[in-house]
C-alpha cells in the first residue's frame, strides 16, 4: 500500500469521521483481505507477463468500493479523485490513480477467471456474520451504462450484447446494471447486467436474497408482487397520476 500525501493527511485529521470514512474503516477490519488476495493472485499478471502498473491489493480495493457504493467505472475513477477517504482506503495518491479502463480490466480479470462472484458473495457473507449486512430489507433500483454506438471500429459493427433503449425522452445505448442494496446498511448485496432495453421487473427475483421482509422500489418494478412468491411487503412508488388524486395529507401503500 502506497503512503498517501501530506493534503490527504492533514484533511483527514481536521475535521470529524463521514459515515463514509467510518464504514471504510469498518471495511478495512472486517474483510477477509489476505483469502480474498490469495484466491485472485494466481490470475493476476506478474513482472515479464504484461505490464503491473498497480498493486493487487490496491486494485481489489477499488473493486470492492466500486460495488459497494454502485459506481460505473467512470464515476469510480472520478470518485478517486474527488474523494479522499476513497484514496486512503485503496492506498493510492493522485499520482498514481488508475483510470477507468483500468478499472474495468481488472473486473473483466475477475469476470474471466471465475473467482469475481465468489469474492462478492465471499464479503458478504463474512459482513453477515459480522452483523453489517442485516438482510431485513432490500432497495431495488436499475442504472444504465453507455457503451459506444459509433460502427467506426474493426467489426464495423455495435456490441451486439448493447441494445438501445429510451428513458423519459432521451434515448440511450449500452447496458443496465440491476442493484439491489441492503435497507439498514446501504450495501449492495446483489448485482446483475443485462442489456439497456431489459424491463427493471424482469431481473427482480435474480436480486431478492430470499431474506426480505421488505422491498422498496420505483415504478419500473409495478407488477414485481406477482413475480415473487413468498411473503414480502412491498413499498412501490405510485404513479404521479394516483398521486395527484389522493386525499391531500394521506398516503396509499403498495404492499402485497
Amino acid at each position: 500500500m502506497s503512503q498517501i500525501s501530506f493534503a490527504d493527511a492533514e484533511q483527514a485529521g481536521k475535521r470529524k469521521k463521514t459515515r463514509r470514512e467510518v464504514f471504510l474503516a469498518e471495511m478495512e477490519l472486517v474483510v477477509p483481505w489476505k483469502a480474498l488476495l490469495k484466491v485472485i493472485e494466481p490470475h493476476y499478471p506478474v513482472a515479464g507477463r504484461g505490464r503491473r502498473p498497480y498493486p493487487l491489493q490496491a486494485m481489489l480495493r477499488v473493486h470492492l468500493t466500486q460495488n459497494w457504493f454502485a459506481l460505473s467505472d467512470p464515476a469510480m475513477e472520478e470518485a478517486l479523485y474527488e474523494i479522499a477517504s476513497l484514496r486512503t482506503f485503496a492506498g493510492l495518491g493522485l499520482e498514481t490513480m488508475p483510470d477507468e479502463t483500468t478499472i474495468l480490466n481488472f473486473r473483466h480479470l475477475l469476470e474471466a477467471n471465475d473467482p469475481a462472484e465468489d469474492i462478492f458473495k465471499q464479503v458478504n457473507a463474512h459482513l453477515t456474520r459480522k452483523g453489517l449486512l442485516l438482510k431485513r430489507g432490500s432497495i431495488v433500483d436499475a442504472t444504465i451504462i453507455a457503451a459506444p454506438s459509433s460502427t467506426k471500429n474493426s467489426t464495423g459493427e455495435r456490441d451486439p450484447e448493447m441494445h438501445q433503449t429510451k428513458k423519459g425522452n432521451q434515448w440511450h445505448f449500452g447496458m443496465k446494471a440491476h442493484i439491489a442494496v441492503d435497507a439498514e446498511s446501504g450495501l449492495v448485496h446483489t448485482v446483475t447486467a443485462t442489456a439497456a432495453n431489459e424491463a427493471d421487473v424482469e431481473q427482480v427475483t435474480d436480486l431478492l436474497h430470499g431474506k426480505e421482509e421488505q422491498v422498496w422500489a420505483d415504478l419500473g418494478y409495478r407488477g414485481a408482487q406477482a413475480r415473487v412468491t413468498r411473503d414480502v411487503q412491498w413499498h412501490i412508488a405510485g404513479r404521479p397520476g394516483d398521486m395527484a388524486k389522493m386525499p391531500e395529507g394521506r398516503v396509499r401503500p403498495h404492499a402485497a
